[in-house]
């Protein structure tokens, strides 16, 4: 078996740690849409202005306030810089940039050509945006009293020895494989940690064994090293209606179809034991594969008070996840098995598709306009991030990540204001944006705060945008899910510059 390159296990019994949990809902929740320049701009405020093919995903009665046939096309250099800092480490900076094509989109106005009916217009758009580029990296150093060591004491405490042991005619890497379909996620970790050699059976004799004890000694403090590196993206491709009736009121649906695909490698590195241990360093890598498709659908209404207020309201619903997770390990250290490198990224462990239920959002819009002069937009939303679920629910690692959601995530009330200002063909913005954290004790994911500026300029039958936006948030990233439960403390900031180049046809 050692040449063959991929090995597939659907598995687990049970899945915790490295999948499916609290931190999934989380990010899955945190939509970081960057849209079209004037919308990114405007730090997204739209949800009562409309005339923005990035603003149906606000409001999908947006496209009815288009007067004619239009088209915007958008790409954007992404910047995050992450400075992280652990235990009494340095603080570290890292920094990710690329660029890609965030945003596609047309609208097809459809005028009745009987003015004096209330129908007035009839939109229909599909809209492309990327919801959330994951590309992403930060590096934490420092020292802890706690080693890896815990991680893998608290799957294999209580766990047979036999069962987890290389059986006759087995390679080692079949074993790692079987041992996860068949037993599932805790006893795989348990194997890892004794053929890596990080812990050791009390008594190595007894098949029946079931307790547990680390390798490595140190006196106080253990050195640690942590990277994680993430790729990928969130995308949405939205199909929307939307209608005009009498002067002032504009109303609209849209179905949005979500595409996923993300791999984080988490690599850690520890050493610093005592002289005399025998266990010198521990490596423990994992990568991580996510992918799969979403579905929401939205309705909302746009109403013109007058010549000057305009209010919105809509409503999106739960977004519906069907995901798969594909994991991969490697372990090595002093002590470990001569065959360990034969356990490394080519094998693959296939989990069940699971679903993710994101709540649903609602969404309170109000804006002034003045005339061609220019305009001041305001959004509230608020989406109640404890209603979130993993399923199925009768999963009981799930039931146990969904009481975690009930118990630890909360409500979220949003904040986005926006403002242009026209002087003839020139279109000059800036904005504000502000997003509580989704837990209720705000330390694992502090408050987002984001400001942008941008500029336009109007050719009359095509425009050209540019948008500038920067969000700040702190972030406290629990390195294991269980054991070494340390925290790196990330200062989060995220650059984004857009282009984008519109077409009246």
């Amino acid at each position: 078996m050692k040449n063959i390159s991929i090995l597939l296990a659907t598995v687990f019994v049970a899945m915790t740690a490295n999948a499916q949990n609290i931190n999934d809902v989380v990010e899955l929740g945190n939509e970081n849409l960057i849209g079209t320049a004037r919308f990114q701009a405007m730090s997204g405020a739209f949800g009562a202005l409309g005339g923005d093919l990035s603003a149906i995903n606000i409001n999908p009665a947006s496209s009815a306030v288009f007067n004619n046939n239009f088209f915007t096309v958008s790409g954007s250099n992404y910047n995050v810089k992450n400075d992280a800092s652990y235990g009494n480490g340095l603080t570290y900076s890292e920094k990710d940039n690329n660029f890609d094509l965030n945003q596609l989109g047309a609208v097809l106005v459809l005028k009745n050509s009987n003015d004096n009916e209330g129908w007035k217009k009839i939109a229909l758009a599909f809209n492309y945006d990327m919801v959330n580029n994951y590309d992403n990296e930060f590096f934490a150093q420092g020292s802890s009293l706690q080693s890896i060591n815990q991680y893998f004491l608290n799957y294999a405490q209580g766990q047979a020895l036999g069962p987890i042991l290389i059986q006759p005619g087995e390679f080692i890497e079949d074993a790692y494989l079987n041992i996860g379909a068949d037993l599932g996620y805790g006893p795989q970790q348990a194997f890892l940690g004794y053929f890596g050699g990080v812990i050791d059976p009390v008594d190595e004799n007894n098949d029946n064994n079931v307790d547990y004890e680390p390798t490595g000694d140190f006196s106080e403090f253990v050195n640690q090293e942590y990277y994680v590196n993430t790729t990928g993206y969130n995308s949405k491709l939205t199909v929307n209606f939307a209608t005009q009736y009498g002067e002032n009121l504009y109303m609209g649906l849209a179905l949005n179809f979500n595409i996923l695909d993300k791999e984080k490698l988490t690599a850690f590195y520890e050493n610093g034991y005592d002289a005399s241990s025998s266990l010198q360093f521990v490596s423990f890598d994992n990568l991580l594969r996510t992918y799969g498709n979403g579905f929401s659908f939205s309705l909302g209404g746009i109403a013109k008070l007058n010549d000057i207020v305009r209010l919105g309201a809509s409503y999106q619903s739960p977004t519906w996840y069907n995901l798969t997770d594909e994991l991969s390990q490697r372990i090595n250290s002093t002590l470990a098995h001569d065959q360990i490198d034969y356990i490394n990224f080519s094998l693959v462990n296939v989990f069940p598709d699971y679903k993710i239920q994101i709540p649903g959002k609602l969404t309170a819009s109000a804006a002034l306009v003045f005339g061609k002069e220019g305009l001041i937009s305001f959004d509230y939303g608020y989406q109640d991030m404890s209603n979130a679920k993993l399923k199925p629910t009768s999963d009981p690692a799930f039931a146990f990540e969904n009481d975690k959601i009930e118990n630890e995530l909360k409500a979220v009330s949003s904040i986005r204001v926006g403002g242009e200002y026209r002087f003839k063909q020139l279109s000059l913005r800036a904005g504000y944006r502000f997003e509580e954290s989704p837990y209720e004790n705000g330390t694992a994911l502090g408050d987002l705060n984001g400001f942008s500026l941008g500029a336009g300029y109007d050719f009359g039958r095509s425009r050209i945008d540019l948008g500038f936006s920067q969000l700040q948030r702190d972030i406290n990233y629990q390195l294991f899910e269980t054991g070494l439960t340390n925290a790196a403390s990330i200062d989060n900031k995220s650059t984004n510059v857009t282009l984008s180049v519109s077409f009246n046809l």
